[in-house]
Protein backbone atom coordinates (compact mmCIF):
# COMPACT_ATOMS: atom_id res chain seq x y z
CA UNK A 1 0.00 0.00 0.00
CA UNK A 2 2.85 2.39 0.88
CA UNK A 3 4.70 1.82 -2.40
CA UNK A 4 1.49 2.36 -4.35
CA UNK A 5 0.88 5.59 -2.42
CA UNK A 6 4.35 6.87 -3.34
CA UNK A 7 3.74 5.89 -6.96
CA UNK A 8 0.40 7.74 -6.95
CA UNK A 9 2.02 10.83 -5.45
CA UNK A 10 4.69 10.89 -8.17
CA UNK A 11 2.03 10.66 -10.84
CA UNK A 12 -0.17 13.27 -9.11
CA UNK A 13 2.63 15.86 -8.84
CA UNK A 14 4.23 15.09 -12.18
CA UNK A 15 4.62 18.39 -14.04
CA UNK A 16 3.44 20.43 -11.05
CA UNK A 17 4.07 24.13 -11.67
CA UNK A 18 3.08 27.61 -10.55
CA UNK A 19 -0.17 27.52 -12.52
CA UNK A 20 -1.29 24.29 -10.88
CA UNK A 21 -0.26 25.69 -7.50
CA UNK A 22 -2.46 28.73 -8.08
CA UNK A 23 -5.36 26.44 -9.08
CA UNK A 24 -4.93 24.52 -5.82
CA UNK A 25 -4.81 27.75 -3.82
CA UNK A 26 -7.98 29.17 -5.37
CA UNK A 27 -9.79 25.85 -5.09
CA UNK A 28 -8.74 25.65 -1.43
CA UNK A 29 -10.08 29.15 -0.81
CA UNK A 30 -13.41 28.27 -2.43
CA UNK A 31 -13.71 25.06 -0.40
CA UNK A 32 -12.90 27.05 2.74
CA UNK A 33 -15.83 29.36 2.03
CA UNK A 34 -18.10 26.30 1.86
CA UNK A 35 -16.53 24.49 4.81
CA UNK A 36 -16.46 27.41 7.27
CA UNK A 37 -20.22 27.74 7.97
CA UNK A 38 -20.69 23.97 7.79
CA UNK A 39 -17.86 23.30 10.24
CA UNK A 40 -19.32 25.77 12.72
CA UNK A 41 -22.84 24.42 12.24
CA UNK A 42 -21.88 20.76 12.53
CA UNK A 43 -19.81 21.50 15.62
CA UNK A 44 -22.82 23.10 17.31
CA UNK A 45 -25.25 20.42 16.13
CA UNK A 46 -22.96 17.69 17.52
CA UNK A 47 -23.56 19.08 20.99
CA UNK A 48 -19.88 20.03 21.35
CA UNK A 49 -19.02 23.54 20.12
CA UNK A 50 -18.55 25.52 16.93
CA UNK A 51 -14.83 25.71 17.64
CA UNK A 52 -14.61 21.91 17.84
CA UNK A 53 -16.15 21.67 14.38
CA UNK A 54 -13.63 24.18 13.07
CA UNK A 55 -10.68 22.31 14.62
CA UNK A 56 -11.98 19.06 13.11
CA UNK A 57 -12.18 20.58 9.63
CA UNK A 58 -8.66 22.02 9.88
CA UNK A 59 -7.01 18.82 11.10
CA UNK A 60 -8.97 16.52 8.80
CA UNK A 61 -8.09 18.63 5.79
CA UNK A 62 -4.38 18.31 6.55
CA UNK A 63 -3.96 14.86 8.10
CA UNK A 64 -6.56 12.88 6.15
CA UNK A 65 -6.16 14.96 3.00
CA UNK A 66 -2.43 14.22 2.70
CA UNK A 67 -2.82 10.43 2.74
CA UNK A 68 -6.35 9.98 1.35
CA UNK A 69 -7.33 7.50 -1.32
CA UNK A 70 -7.44 10.17 -4.04
CA UNK A 71 -6.28 13.74 -4.55
CA UNK A 72 -9.81 15.19 -4.54
CA UNK A 73 -11.08 13.93 -1.14
CA UNK A 74 -11.88 16.72 1.35
CA UNK A 75 -12.72 15.53 4.87
CA UNK A 76 -14.23 17.22 7.90
CA UNK A 77 -17.25 17.18 10.22
CA UNK A 78 -20.49 16.14 8.50
CA UNK A 79 -24.19 16.32 9.21
CA UNK A 80 -24.54 12.56 9.34
CA UNK A 81 -21.85 12.30 12.00
CA UNK A 82 -23.33 15.14 14.05
CA UNK A 83 -26.61 13.22 14.16
CA UNK A 84 -24.78 10.37 15.90
CA UNK A 85 -22.67 12.50 18.23
CA UNK A 86 -25.45 14.48 19.83
CA UNK A 87 -26.75 11.35 21.57
CA UNK A 88 -23.25 10.36 22.71
CA UNK A 89 -22.63 13.83 24.17
CA UNK A 90 -25.93 13.73 26.06
CA UNK A 91 -25.19 10.30 27.54
CA UNK A 92 -21.42 10.15 27.99
CA UNK A 93 -20.22 13.75 27.78
CA UNK A 94 -17.34 15.14 25.72
CA UNK A 95 -14.83 12.52 26.87
CA UNK A 96 -17.24 9.87 25.60
CA UNK A 97 -17.17 11.50 22.16
CA UNK A 98 -13.38 11.67 22.13
CA UNK A 99 -12.95 8.03 23.21
CA UNK A 100 -15.55 6.91 20.64
CA UNK A 101 -13.70 8.87 17.95
CA UNK A 102 -10.40 7.25 18.91
CA UNK A 103 -11.95 3.76 18.93
CA UNK A 104 -13.64 4.31 15.57
CA UNK A 105 -10.35 5.55 14.12
CA UNK A 106 -8.60 2.36 15.22
CA UNK A 107 -11.35 0.24 13.60
CA UNK A 108 -11.13 2.22 10.35
CA UNK A 109 -7.35 1.85 10.30
CA UNK A 110 -7.60 -1.92 10.80
CA UNK A 111 -10.30 -2.19 8.10
CA UNK A 112 -8.05 -0.34 5.66
CA UNK A 113 -5.02 -2.52 6.44
CA UNK A 114 -7.19 -5.63 5.99
CA UNK A 115 -8.33 -4.27 2.61
CA UNK A 116 -12.02 -4.16 3.51
CA UNK A 117 -12.80 -1.15 1.33
CA UNK A 118 -14.97 -3.15 -1.06
CA UNK A 119 -17.48 -3.94 1.72
CA UNK A 120 -19.43 -0.84 0.72
CA UNK A 121 -20.40 -2.57 -2.54
CA UNK A 122 -22.52 -5.03 -0.54
CA UNK A 123 -24.89 -2.30 0.65
CA UNK A 124 -27.74 -1.76 -1.88
CA UNK A 125 -28.25 1.78 -3.14
CA UNK A 126 -31.88 2.08 -1.86
CA UNK A 127 -30.59 1.21 1.63
CA UNK A 128 -27.96 3.96 1.42
CA UNK A 129 -30.58 6.42 0.16
CA UNK A 130 -32.91 5.53 3.04
CA UNK A 131 -30.02 5.80 5.49
CA UNK A 132 -29.14 9.27 4.16
CA UNK A 133 -32.75 10.47 4.28
CA UNK A 134 -33.12 9.16 7.84
CA UNK A 135 -30.02 11.09 8.88
CA UNK A 136 -31.42 14.21 7.20
CA UNK A 137 -34.60 13.87 9.29
CA UNK A 138 -32.55 13.45 12.48
CA UNK A 139 -30.49 16.55 11.66
CA UNK A 140 -33.59 18.63 10.96
CA UNK A 141 -35.36 17.47 14.14
CA UNK A 142 -32.19 18.02 16.14
CA UNK A 143 -32.10 21.69 15.07
CA UNK A 144 -35.64 22.57 16.14
CA UNK A 145 -34.46 24.04 19.46
CA UNK A 146 -31.71 26.10 17.85
CA UNK A 147 -33.95 27.27 15.02
CA UNK A 148 -36.95 28.23 17.16
CA UNK A 149 -35.12 29.12 20.36
CA UNK A 150 -37.05 26.53 22.36
CA UNK A 151 -36.07 24.05 25.06
CA UNK A 152 -36.58 20.28 24.96
CA UNK A 153 -35.45 17.17 26.83
CA UNK A 154 -34.15 13.78 25.74
CA UNK A 155 -31.17 12.21 24.05
CA UNK A 156 -32.72 11.37 20.68
CA UNK A 157 -34.40 13.58 18.11
CA UNK A 158 -37.76 11.84 18.62
CA UNK A 159 -37.60 12.07 22.43
CA UNK A 160 -36.80 15.78 22.16
CA UNK A 161 -39.74 16.29 19.83
CA UNK A 162 -42.11 14.42 22.15
CA UNK A 163 -40.95 16.43 25.17
CA UNK A 164 -42.64 19.52 23.76
CA UNK A 165 -45.93 17.92 24.80
CA UNK A 166 -45.04 18.42 28.46
CA UNK A 167 -42.65 21.37 28.29
CA UNK A 168 -44.63 23.35 25.78
CA UNK A 169 -43.44 24.89 22.53
CA UNK A 170 -42.70 28.61 22.90
CA UNK A 171 -40.64 29.86 19.96
CA UNK A 172 -38.40 32.91 20.22
CA UNK A 173 -39.51 35.07 17.30
CA UNK A 174 -36.08 36.69 16.97
CA UNK A 175 -34.48 33.28 16.51
CA UNK A 176 -37.20 32.24 14.07
CA UNK A 177 -36.76 35.41 12.03
CA UNK A 178 -33.00 34.87 11.71
CA UNK A 179 -33.43 31.18 10.90
CA UNK A 180 -36.07 31.83 8.23
CA UNK A 181 -33.93 34.61 6.75
CA UNK A 182 -30.97 32.21 6.37
CA UNK A 183 -33.16 29.51 4.80
CA UNK A 184 -34.59 31.97 2.27
CA UNK A 185 -31.15 33.32 1.32
CA UNK A 186 -29.79 29.81 0.75
CA UNK A 187 -32.80 28.77 -1.32
CA UNK A 188 -32.89 31.92 -3.43
CA UNK A 189 -29.13 32.29 -3.87
CA UNK A 190 -28.39 31.89 -7.62
CA UNK A 191 -26.55 28.69 -8.57
CA UNK A 192 -24.17 30.56 -10.88
CA UNK A 193 -23.02 32.65 -7.91
CA UNK A 194 -22.84 29.66 -5.57
CA UNK A 195 -19.89 28.25 -7.52
CA UNK A 196 -17.87 31.31 -6.42
CA UNK A 197 -19.43 32.30 -3.10
CA UNK A 198 -21.68 29.77 -1.31
CA UNK A 199 -25.09 30.93 -0.17
CA UNK A 200 -24.51 29.46 3.31
CA UNK A 201 -21.58 31.83 3.93
CA UNK A 202 -23.47 34.89 2.64
CA UNK A 203 -26.57 33.98 4.65
CA UNK A 204 -24.82 33.73 8.02
CA UNK A 205 -22.84 36.93 7.39
CA UNK A 206 -25.95 38.93 6.47
CA UNK A 207 -27.95 37.30 9.29
CA UNK A 208 -25.29 38.36 11.81
CA UNK A 209 -25.33 41.92 10.47
CA UNK A 210 -29.14 41.96 10.52
CA UNK A 211 -29.30 40.68 14.11
CA UNK A 212 -26.78 43.34 15.21
CA UNK A 213 -28.50 46.22 13.41
CA UNK A 214 -31.97 45.26 14.69
CA UNK A 215 -30.69 44.77 18.22
CA UNK A 216 -31.72 41.14 18.57
CA UNK A 217 -30.39 40.50 22.08
CA UNK A 218 -32.61 37.52 22.94
CA UNK A 219 -30.95 35.03 20.63
CA UNK A 220 -28.17 32.60 21.47
CA UNK A 221 -24.75 33.24 19.89
CA UNK A 222 -21.89 30.92 18.98
CA UNK A 223 -19.65 32.40 21.67
CA UNK A 224 -15.89 32.70 21.92
CA UNK A 225 -13.78 30.93 19.30
CA UNK A 226 -10.45 29.90 20.90
CA UNK A 227 -7.45 30.91 18.81
CA UNK A 228 -5.73 27.58 19.18
CA UNK A 229 -5.86 24.09 17.72
CA UNK A 230 -5.58 22.59 21.20
CA UNK A 231 -9.06 22.89 22.66
CA UNK A 232 -9.45 23.11 26.41
CA UNK A 233 -11.80 20.12 26.22
CA UNK A 234 -9.90 17.34 24.50
CA UNK A 235 -9.19 13.65 24.98
CA UNK A 236 -7.71 12.91 28.39
CA UNK A 237 -6.32 9.39 28.64
CA UNK A 238 -6.89 9.59 32.39
CA UNK A 239 -10.65 9.56 31.69
CA UNK A 240 -10.31 6.25 29.87
CA UNK A 241 -11.62 3.12 31.60
CA UNK A 242 -12.82 -0.25 30.38
CA UNK A 243 -16.38 0.28 31.62
CA UNK A 244 -16.75 3.39 29.49
CA UNK A 245 -15.16 1.53 26.58
CA UNK A 246 -17.69 -1.31 26.88
CA UNK A 247 -20.55 1.19 27.16
CA UNK A 248 -19.26 3.01 24.09
CA UNK A 249 -18.78 -0.13 21.98
CA UNK A 250 -22.02 0.37 20.03
CA UNK A 251 -21.36 4.11 19.36
CA UNK A 252 -17.77 3.28 18.30
CA UNK A 253 -19.02 0.73 15.76
CA UNK A 254 -21.67 3.20 14.58
CA UNK A 255 -19.11 5.98 14.03
CA UNK A 256 -16.72 3.60 12.27
CA UNK A 257 -19.48 2.22 10.02
CA UNK A 258 -20.71 5.71 9.20
CA UNK A 259 -17.18 6.93 8.52
CA UNK A 260 -16.60 4.02 6.17
CA UNK A 261 -19.90 4.47 4.32
CA UNK A 262 -19.65 8.24 3.91
CA UNK A 263 -15.98 8.29 2.92
CA UNK A 264 -16.18 5.44 0.41
CA UNK A 265 -19.41 6.72 -1.15
CA UNK A 266 -17.86 10.17 -1.46
CA UNK A 267 -14.77 8.70 -3.12
CA UNK A 268 -16.76 6.53 -5.51
CA UNK A 269 -19.02 9.44 -6.47
CA UNK A 270 -16.12 11.85 -6.96
CA UNK A 271 -14.19 9.28 -9.01
CA UNK A 272 -17.00 9.39 -11.57
CA UNK A 273 -16.46 13.17 -11.85
CA UNK A 274 -12.74 12.79 -12.57
CA UNK A 275 -10.46 10.42 -14.41
CA UNK A 276 -8.54 9.54 -11.25
CA UNK A 277 -8.90 6.13 -9.63
CA UNK A 278 -9.99 5.91 -6.00
CA UNK A 279 -8.13 3.66 -3.54
CA UNK A 280 -10.79 2.64 -1.02
CA UNK A 281 -8.42 0.80 1.32
CA UNK A 282 -6.00 3.71 1.57
CA UNK A 283 -8.93 6.03 2.21
CA UNK A 284 -9.92 3.91 5.22
CA UNK A 285 -6.34 4.04 6.50
CA UNK A 286 -6.36 7.84 6.11
CA UNK A 287 -9.69 8.16 7.91
CA UNK A 288 -8.39 5.90 10.65
CA UNK A 289 -5.22 7.95 11.18
CA UNK A 290 -7.17 11.21 11.17
CA UNK A 291 -9.80 10.07 13.66
CA UNK A 292 -7.13 8.66 15.98
CA UNK A 293 -5.35 12.05 16.13
CA UNK A 294 -8.30 14.48 16.08
CA UNK A 295 -9.72 13.77 19.58
CA UNK A 296 -6.33 14.63 21.14
CA UNK A 297 -6.93 18.19 19.86
CA UNK A 298 -10.58 18.35 20.97
CA UNK A 299 -12.16 17.67 17.59
CA UNK A 300 -15.05 15.39 16.65
CA UNK A 301 -15.09 12.43 14.22
CA UNK A 302 -14.51 13.35 10.58
CA UNK A 303 -15.36 11.71 7.28
CA UNK A 304 -14.95 12.63 3.63
CA UNK A 305 -17.64 15.11 2.61
CA UNK A 306 -19.19 15.02 -0.84
CA UNK A 307 -20.23 18.71 -0.71
CA UNK A 308 -16.69 19.96 -0.12
CA UNK A 309 -15.14 17.35 -2.42
CA UNK A 310 -17.40 18.21 -5.34
CA UNK A 311 -16.71 21.94 -4.83
CA UNK A 312 -12.98 21.23 -4.91
CA UNK A 313 -13.28 19.32 -8.19
CA UNK A 314 -15.48 21.97 -9.81
CA UNK A 315 -13.11 24.71 -8.61
CA UNK A 316 -10.21 23.19 -10.54
CA UNK A 317 -8.26 21.33 -7.85
CA UNK A 318 -5.09 19.74 -9.14
CA UNK A 319 -3.65 17.84 -6.18
CA UNK A 320 -4.33 16.96 -2.55
CA UNK A 321 -2.76 20.30 -1.63
CA UNK A 322 -6.24 21.77 -2.19
CA UNK A 323 -7.33 20.02 1.01
CA UNK A 324 -4.30 21.36 2.88
CA UNK A 325 -4.84 24.92 1.61
CA UNK A 326 -8.52 24.81 2.60
CA UNK A 327 -7.37 23.95 6.15
CA UNK A 328 -4.80 26.75 6.15
CA UNK A 329 -7.47 29.27 5.17
CA UNK A 330 -9.77 27.89 7.90
CA UNK A 331 -6.94 28.30 10.40
CA UNK A 332 -6.43 31.91 9.29
CA UNK A 333 -10.17 32.48 9.67
CA UNK A 334 -10.00 31.18 13.23
CA UNK A 335 -7.31 33.73 14.15
CA UNK A 336 -8.52 36.68 12.06
CA UNK A 337 -12.31 36.26 12.19
CA UNK A 338 -12.66 34.61 15.59
CA UNK A 339 -14.27 37.70 17.09
CA UNK A 340 -16.80 37.96 14.26
CA UNK A 341 -17.66 34.26 14.34
CA UNK A 342 -18.34 34.51 18.08
CA UNK A 343 -21.30 36.79 17.28
CA UNK A 344 -22.96 34.40 14.83
CA UNK A 345 -26.55 33.59 15.89
CA UNK A 346 -27.07 29.89 16.65
CA UNK A 347 -30.39 30.05 14.79
CA UNK A 348 -28.51 31.14 11.65
CA UNK A 349 -26.39 27.98 11.79
CA UNK A 350 -29.57 26.00 12.45
CA UNK A 351 -31.02 27.47 9.26
CA UNK A 352 -27.93 26.36 7.34
CA UNK A 353 -28.36 22.84 8.71
CA UNK A 354 -32.08 22.75 7.88
CA UNK A 355 -31.33 23.47 4.22
CA UNK A 356 -28.34 21.11 4.29
CA UNK A 357 -30.56 18.34 5.66
CA UNK A 358 -33.04 18.87 2.82
CA UNK A 359 -30.28 18.82 0.21
CA UNK A 360 -28.72 15.68 1.71
CA UNK A 361 -31.58 13.61 0.33
CA UNK A 362 -30.77 11.97 -2.99
CA UNK A 363 -33.89 13.38 -4.62
CA UNK A 364 -33.07 12.19 -8.14
CA UNK A 365 -32.66 8.60 -6.94
CA UNK A 366 -35.77 8.79 -4.76
CA UNK A 367 -37.82 10.16 -7.63
CA UNK A 368 -36.49 7.44 -9.93
CA UNK A 369 -37.46 4.45 -7.76
CA UNK A 370 -40.89 5.91 -6.93
CA UNK A 371 -41.75 7.06 -10.47
CA UNK A 372 -40.75 3.67 -11.93
CA UNK A 373 -42.62 1.86 -9.12
CA UNK A 374 -39.75 -0.40 -8.04
CA UNK A 375 -41.63 -1.85 -5.07
CA UNK A 376 -38.68 -3.70 -3.55
CA UNK A 377 -36.43 -0.61 -3.78
CA UNK A 378 -39.17 1.59 -2.31
CA UNK A 379 -39.62 -0.76 0.63
CA UNK A 380 -35.84 -0.93 1.20
CA UNK A 381 -35.67 2.87 1.18
CA UNK A 382 -38.62 3.39 3.56
CA UNK A 383 -37.66 0.64 6.02
CA UNK A 384 -34.07 1.89 6.29
CA UNK A 385 -35.18 5.52 6.64
CA UNK A 386 -37.63 4.72 9.46
CA UNK A 387 -35.09 2.44 11.18
CA UNK A 388 -32.48 5.22 11.03
CA UNK A 389 -34.82 7.65 12.79
CA UNK A 390 -36.17 5.16 15.34
CA UNK A 391 -33.01 3.15 16.12
CA UNK A 392 -29.30 3.91 15.96
CA UNK A 393 -27.54 4.15 12.61
CA UNK A 394 -25.70 0.83 12.82
CA UNK A 395 -28.95 -1.01 13.53
CA UNK A 396 -30.60 0.78 10.62
CA UNK A 397 -27.89 -0.33 8.19
CA UNK A 398 -28.13 -3.92 9.46
CA UNK A 399 -31.91 -3.90 9.12
CA UNK A 400 -31.66 -2.51 5.59
CA UNK A 401 -29.02 -5.03 4.49
CA UNK A 402 -30.81 -8.02 6.08
CA UNK A 403 -34.13 -6.97 4.55
CA UNK A 404 -32.44 -6.59 1.16
CA UNK A 405 -30.89 -10.05 1.51
CA UNK A 406 -34.30 -11.55 2.31
CA UNK A 407 -35.78 -9.84 -0.75
CA UNK A 408 -32.96 -11.18 -2.91
CA UNK A 409 -33.39 -14.73 -1.61
CA UNK A 410 -37.15 -14.50 -2.15
CA UNK A 411 -36.79 -13.25 -5.72
CA UNK A 412 -34.02 -15.75 -6.50
CA UNK A 413 -36.28 -18.59 -5.37
CA UNK A 414 -38.32 -18.24 -8.55
CA UNK A 415 -36.53 -20.87 -10.59
CA UNK A 416 -37.76 -21.39 -14.14
CA UNK A 417 -37.64 -24.77 -15.89
CA UNK A 418 -38.83 -25.08 -19.48
CA UNK A 419 -39.14 -28.50 -21.18
CA UNK A 420 -38.73 -28.85 -24.92
CA UNK A 421 -39.06 -32.04 -26.94
CA UNK A 422 -36.39 -32.49 -29.60
CA UNK A 423 -37.47 -31.40 -33.09
CA UNK A 424 -35.59 -33.84 -35.34
CA UNK A 425 -36.18 -31.78 -38.49
CA UNK A 426 -34.21 -28.86 -37.02
CA UNK A 427 -31.17 -30.98 -36.25
CA UNK A 428 -28.20 -30.89 -38.67
CA UNK A 429 -28.03 -34.68 -39.02
CA UNK A 430 -30.81 -36.78 -40.60
CA UNK A 431 -32.32 -40.12 -39.62
CA UNK A 432 -31.97 -39.62 -35.87
CA UNK A 433 -34.55 -42.33 -35.44
CA UNK A 434 -37.41 -42.80 -33.07
CA UNK A 435 -35.20 -43.08 -30.00
CA UNK A 436 -33.84 -39.57 -30.27
CA UNK A 437 -37.38 -38.23 -30.61
CA UNK A 438 -37.88 -39.47 -27.06
CA UNK A 439 -35.31 -36.93 -25.83
CA UNK A 440 -36.34 -33.83 -23.83
CA UNK A 441 -34.24 -30.75 -23.14
CA UNK A 442 -34.88 -29.08 -19.75
CA UNK A 443 -33.80 -25.42 -19.80
CA UNK A 444 -33.09 -24.33 -16.22
CA UNK A 445 -32.84 -20.62 -15.49
CA UNK A 446 -31.96 -19.15 -12.11
CA UNK A 447 -29.87 -19.92 -9.04
CA UNK A 448 -30.26 -23.51 -7.86
CA UNK A 449 -30.07 -22.99 -4.09
CA UNK A 450 -32.02 -23.97 -0.98
CA UNK A 451 -34.79 -21.48 -1.70
CA UNK A 452 -35.39 -22.93 -5.18
CA UNK A 453 -35.17 -26.67 -4.38
CA UNK A 454 -38.94 -27.12 -4.02
CA UNK A 455 -39.55 -25.33 -7.32
CA UNK A 456 -36.97 -27.54 -9.06
CA UNK A 457 -38.40 -30.73 -7.56
CA UNK A 458 -41.99 -29.85 -8.54
CA UNK A 459 -40.96 -28.97 -12.09
CA UNK A 460 -39.31 -32.34 -12.73
CA UNK A 461 -42.17 -34.26 -11.17
CA UNK A 462 -44.32 -32.96 -14.02
CA UNK A 463 -41.80 -33.28 -16.87
CA UNK A 464 -42.81 -34.97 -20.16
CA UNK A 465 -42.20 -38.68 -20.72
CA UNK A 466 -38.78 -39.31 -22.23
CA UNK A 467 -35.92 -41.74 -22.46
CA UNK A 468 -33.17 -39.13 -22.66
CA UNK A 469 -33.05 -36.02 -20.45
CA UNK A 470 -30.72 -33.17 -21.36
CA UNK A 471 -30.27 -30.65 -18.55
CA UNK A 472 -29.35 -27.29 -20.09
CA UNK A 473 -27.84 -25.26 -17.24
CA UNK A 474 -26.44 -22.34 -19.17
CA UNK A 475 -28.85 -20.10 -17.27
CA UNK A 476 -27.67 -21.31 -13.84
CA UNK A 477 -25.04 -18.89 -12.44
CA UNK A 478 -24.56 -20.68 -9.12
CA UNK A 479 -25.65 -23.65 -7.03
CA UNK A 480 -25.42 -24.57 -3.36
CA UNK A 481 -25.29 -27.90 -1.54
CA UNK A 482 -29.09 -28.19 -1.30
CA UNK A 483 -29.45 -27.58 -5.03
CA UNK A 484 -26.64 -30.03 -5.86
CA UNK A 485 -28.27 -32.71 -3.71
CA UNK A 486 -31.57 -32.23 -5.53
CA UNK A 487 -29.82 -32.61 -8.91
CA UNK A 488 -28.12 -35.75 -7.59
CA UNK A 489 -31.48 -37.23 -6.54
CA UNK A 490 -32.91 -36.38 -9.96
CA UNK A 491 -30.05 -38.17 -11.75
CA UNK A 492 -30.36 -41.25 -9.57
CA UNK A 493 -34.12 -41.36 -10.10
CA UNK A 494 -33.70 -41.13 -13.89
CA UNK A 495 -31.07 -43.90 -13.91
CA UNK A 496 -33.30 -46.17 -11.82
CA UNK A 497 -36.04 -45.67 -14.42
CA UNK A 498 -33.72 -46.42 -17.34
CA UNK A 499 -33.36 -42.83 -18.50
CA UNK A 500 -30.16 -41.25 -19.79
CA UNK A 501 -29.15 -37.93 -18.20
CA UNK A 502 -26.64 -35.56 -19.75
CA UNK A 503 -25.70 -31.94 -18.99
CA UNK A 504 -24.88 -29.04 -21.26
CA UNK A 505 -23.77 -25.43 -20.73
CA UNK A 506 -22.64 -25.96 -17.11
CA UNK A 507 -20.40 -23.10 -15.93
CA UNK A 508 -17.11 -24.06 -14.18
CA UNK A 509 -18.23 -23.03 -10.68
CA UNK A 510 -21.46 -25.05 -10.90
CA UNK A 511 -19.55 -27.99 -12.41
CA UNK A 512 -17.17 -28.06 -9.43
CA UNK A 513 -20.13 -28.22 -7.07
CA UNK A 514 -21.71 -31.08 -9.04
CA UNK A 515 -18.40 -32.96 -8.94
CA UNK A 516 -18.14 -32.59 -5.18
CA UNK A 517 -21.80 -33.55 -4.69
CA UNK A 518 -21.29 -36.87 -6.48
CA UNK A 519 -23.35 -36.05 -9.59
CA UNK A 520 -20.42 -36.69 -11.94
CA UNK A 521 -19.88 -40.06 -10.29
CA UNK A 522 -23.48 -41.04 -11.10
CA UNK A 523 -23.74 -39.78 -14.71
CA UNK A 524 -20.10 -40.12 -15.73
CA UNK A 525 -17.53 -37.64 -16.98
CA UNK A 526 -18.72 -38.07 -20.57
CA UNK A 527 -22.20 -36.80 -19.70
CA UNK A 528 -21.12 -33.15 -19.71
CA UNK A 529 -21.30 -31.10 -22.94
CA UNK A 530 -21.07 -27.43 -23.72
CA UNK A 531 -23.90 -27.48 -26.31
CA UNK A 532 -27.16 -29.42 -26.63
CA UNK A 533 -26.33 -30.13 -30.29
CA UNK A 534 -23.23 -32.07 -29.32
CA UNK A 535 -25.15 -33.94 -26.64
CA UNK A 536 -27.85 -34.94 -29.15
CA UNK A 537 -25.24 -35.94 -31.70
CA UNK A 538 -23.60 -38.31 -29.21
CA UNK A 539 -26.96 -39.65 -28.09
CA UNK A 540 -27.83 -40.35 -31.75
CA UNK A 541 -24.48 -42.11 -32.30
CA UNK A 542 -25.02 -44.31 -29.26
CA UNK A 543 -28.62 -44.99 -30.35
CA UNK A 544 -27.41 -46.15 -33.79
CA UNK A 545 -24.72 -48.32 -32.23
CA UNK A 546 -27.32 -50.03 -30.05
CA UNK A 547 -29.72 -50.59 -33.00
CA UNK A 548 -26.92 -52.05 -35.16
Amino acid sequence: MFSKFISDLKREFSGYNAKKLMNDLMAGLTVCAVALPLALAFGVSSGVSAAAGLVTAILAGIVIGLVSGASYQISGPTGAMSAVLIGIVAKYGLQGVFIACLGAGIILLICGLLKMGRLISFIPMPVIMGFTSGIAIIIALGQVDNFFGTVSEGTSAISKLMSYGTLGFNPNMQSVAIGVFVVLIMILWPKKWASKVPGSLISIITATILATVLGFDEIALVGDIPKTLFMEDRLQLSAFNFKMLSDLLSPIITIAALGMIESLLCGASAARMTSEKFDADRELVAQGIGNILIPFFGGVPATAAIARTSVAIKSGEQTRLTSVFHSVFLLLSMFVLGGVMAKLPISALAGVLMVTAWRMNEWSGIKYIFSHKFKSAISQFLITMVATVVFDLTTAILIGVIYSAILYVASSGHLNVEFSSVDVERLPSQSYGEGIQRAVVAYITGSVFFGAVDSLHNSFENMPECEHLILSMRGVPNIDVSGAQEVLLLCRSCHENGKTVVFCGVCPEVRRYLDRAGVTEVVGEAAFYWSADKALSDLFASQRAVSI
